[in-house]
């Protein structure tokens, strides 16, 4: 999947949690989304590129949620 879309898809899933008033239930939902509903490929191709490029095109609270639960985002490694 292209990078720009899964940054695009994550914002929109930040968009989503920024109605909620405490900021760390907000970061745990957006990981917990991230976790739950994306594919392992999705995630570690979204980590790989925050790695290259840094995390400015992702919304404030998207960037929280990734520091804060980076090691739960992380996918196992994958098997041939």
């Amino acid at each position: 999947m292209q990078p720009q879309k899964l940054i695009t898809m994550a914002n929109q899933i930040g968009a989503f949690f920024e109605a909620e008033p405490d900021p760390e239930r907000a970061q745990a939902g957006v990981a917990d989304h991230l976790r739950r509903f994306w594919d392992p490929r999705m995630r570690r191709e979204l980590l790989a590129w925050l790695e290259a490029h840094g995390d400015e095109a992702l919304r404030p609270l998207v960037r929280q949620a990734i520091a804060a639960h980076r090691e739960r985002l992380r996918p196992a490694p994958a098997t041939p």
